[in-house]
């Protein structure tokens, strides 16, 4: 400031003649209340932005939050109103839980896993047997009833069963499959899926648990092909 009014002061001695002579003392004064305006202003203008800036942050949150985030669809609707994603599914919902996808799993089951078997079922012997299914006693001289362990129903209807027959069973749907000298016929009794083969004079049947979609066309076939009749 006191650069400043030296400057003045210089200037008021080249003043052109007949001005009034130059107050010094009150122009550095008006300087000295311009200056602190100044300062005032920047200090104003500061809080001012950062107000602005912080109301601009809190509004792109709340926009991101009204639009479900970033990778959701929009939705339509206010908060009191339940919304539905494009895709058809609740707004919010995320992928299956892992119990449905279990249960997914084990409706979708390939097929059953057949492995080596060393028993002979009275006169009905299969050098293949399903895992987790073992006869259940007394065996029948001519039918085979296989159970897992953890069974704890009568109901034959979700067992697996081998019988023995004299005439074929009349299935529905059949399909005919010719392998290794052997017409395989599968099809349908009472909903559960069947398979029945002629060997020798005897007729072998294998029905599948009722609704048990790990049981297939295959697996039924592959069962039958390595049974024999004693």
């Amino acid at each position: 400031m006191d650069e400043v009014k030296k400057l003045l002061e210089g200037f008021a001695e080249e003043a052109a003649d007949g001005l009034p002579p130059a107050d010094i003392d009150a122009d550095v004064a008006r300087g000295r209340r311009a200056l602190r305006r100044i300062k005032r202003r920047r200090r104003v203008t500061g809080v001012l932005c950062v107000a602005a800036a912080s109301a601009a942050v809190l509004a792109f949150g709340n926009q991101v939050k009204w639009w479900g985030g970033a990778g959701n669809q929009p939705v339509a609707g206010g908060e009191s109103e339940p919304s539905v994603a494009a895709s058809g599914s609740p707004a919010g919902s995320t992928a299956p839980s892992a119990k449905a996808s279990e249960g997914t799993m084990s409706l979708f089951s390939t097929s059953v896993e057949l492995v080596a078997n060393q028993q002979t079922w009275n006169t009905i012997g299969c050098t293949l047997a399903p895992v987790g299914w073992a006869p259940e006693k007394p065996i029948a001289a001519n039918r085979v009833v296989l159970a897992q362990p953890e069974m704890r129903t009568a109901e034959v209807a979700t067992k697996v069963v081998l019988e023995r027959r004299g005439t074929a069973m009349a299935l529905s749907a059949v399909r005919v499959t010719d392998e290794g000298g052997k017409a395989f016929h599968i099809g349908t009794v009472d909903g559960r899926l069947a398979g029945q083969v002629k060997l020798a004079d005897d007729w072998l049947l294998v029905e599948a648990p009722a609704g048990n979609t790990a049981w297939t066309d295959e697996t039924v076939r592959r069962f039958l092909a390595s049974c024999t009749i004693n």
